[in-house]
């Protein structure tokens, strides 16, 4: 996998990228990983929200996970953020511990009872922000190479100037991490995340042949977004596990 301009001969959905994480069964898991990657403020939280309601209305148990979220490291990427404390290597190892955790104690066990794991981001997000912030791509593949085959991967495709009009109309402010602004990717806020976005996307299109993403047109309005994601989604034959509604039904607020 070090050789970023070869495609890798992909593994199988569920199996490890390269070696597993050591103590960790990936044997008899019969759930399905669906990933939604995407640039910053491209719409994935929200689609993710939307496909995990329509599945539990389908009657599918369903695990909604993300970045930062693991018991672990979520509270102390939050609190590093906040004083804007991270270099750009300790924040790559920060969100891979993140995601080992989630891995290990949700993923895997939800996997292994037949849930479907929508995961907002996954590693490809981890490698796309290293290499944006030049870190080495052979290397920070070598490092996430622990990551599971999803079932599919739904790359939001978006571009840069879109998701300037989604932030300056939604929130109204640039996030100084989104901005890219710890490597200072530009004069001002704007600059910098017009500069740090551009690079995201460019890896993150890198990885979408060879990793094999689906690409769908992040430029539609959102409703359409949601049904190309359902009719793909629904592609994949989801078979629905035994005692689901009901696991549904106990978790519902």
């Amino acid at each position: 996998m070090a050789n970023t301009n070869a495609k890798p001969a992909l593994p199988k959905p569920l199996e490890p990228y390269a070696d597993p994480l050591p103590g960790i069964e990936t044997e008899n898991l019969s759930g399905k990983l669906i990933v939604v990657e995407g640039p910053d403020a491209v719409g994935r939280s929200t689609q993710v929200t939307q496909l995990r309601l329509w599945l539990e209305q389908e009657g599918h148990a369903v695990l909604d996970t993300g970045m930062a979220r693991s018991a672990l490291a979520g509270k102390g990427i939050a609190r590093a953020k906040d004083g804007n404390t991270f270099g750009p290597l300790t924040m790559t190892l920060y969100y891979v511990t993140d995601f080992a955790d989630r891995l290990e104690n949700e993923i895997v066990p939800a996997l292994r009872a037949g849930f479907v794991v929508l995961t907002d981001r996954y590693i490809f997000s981890i490698m796309a922000r290293a290499i944006a912030r030049g870190e080495d791509a052979g290397w920070i593949e070598r490092v996430c190479g622990f990551g599971l085959a999803p079932h599919a991967v739904f790359y939001l495709h978006a571009k840069v100037q879109d998701l300037v009009s989604r932030v300056v109309i939604g929130r109204g402010a640039f996030d100084y991490w989104e901005s890219g602004m710890d490597y200072h990717f530009g004069d001002d806020m704007y600059e910098s995340f017009v500069n740090y976005q551009t690079r995201l996307i460019r890896a993150l299109d890198k990885m979408s042949a060879r990793y094999g993403f689906v690409e769908i047109d992040a430029g539609q309005r959102p409703d359409a977004i949601f049904r190309e994601l359902q009719t793909r989604i629904a592609a994949l034959q989801i078979r629905k596990v035994d005692g689901a509604a009901a696991i549904v039904r106990k978790a519902a607020p």
